[in-house]
């Protein structure tokens, strides 16, 4: 299992994105696909931050930064980005992720702070094999996506309580 990672404010959050944005291209690049500029962009605006975004707030960024990007352009980015691995879709907040391990197929199970919006990915394969488990007990399928969402307080938002 991969511990849970809230990552403290003072991480080099530039080593972080550029490790991200490196992954991705060479993941890219060994699958035969091409991460265009429009793509790796997107990409990199998930990344400056460790908090879910939504596309239309993707679409301000882009916009305030001078960029002619319209909703079908970011839209088709994400999709890309998402089937690939790259992103994950947080559902009830209707907000995107970078995936800090996507060389590897996964659903994604995420701890997220009700307060200050910070998420940590959950890599368990014990919990996944529960997940499976259950569902099939209960004859539901997922479809290969079975992710779990859980709120709560982070530890930096525990003490400020």
């Amino acid at each position: 299992m991969t511990s849970p990672f809230f990552r403290p404010p003072s991480h080099d959050h530039h080593h972080c994105i550029a490790t991200a944005l490196h992954i991705a291209a060479t993941l890219c690049h060994h699958r035969g696909l091409r991460l265009t500029d429009t793509h790796r962009l997107v990409l990199e605006r998930i990344w400056r931050r460790h908090v879910p975004i939504g596309a239309y707030d993707l679409l301000d960024f882009l916009r305030a930064e001078g960029h002619n990007a319209h909703p079908p352009t970011v839209y088709r980015a994400l999709e890309f980005l998402l089937r690939h691995g790259l992103i994950h879709r947080l559902a009830h907040m209707k907000a995107y992720i970078g995936c800090p391990r996507p060389e590897h197929s996964h659903a994604g199970h995420f701890l997220i702070c009700r307060s200050c919006h910070i998420v940590a990915e959950i890599d368990d394969p014990a919990l996944d094999t529960a997940i499976a488990r259950v569902t099939a007990a209960a004859g539901f399928r997922t479809g290969g996506e079975a992710m779990i969402e859980i709120a709560g307080l982070c530890a930096h938002c525990q003490k400020d309580a």
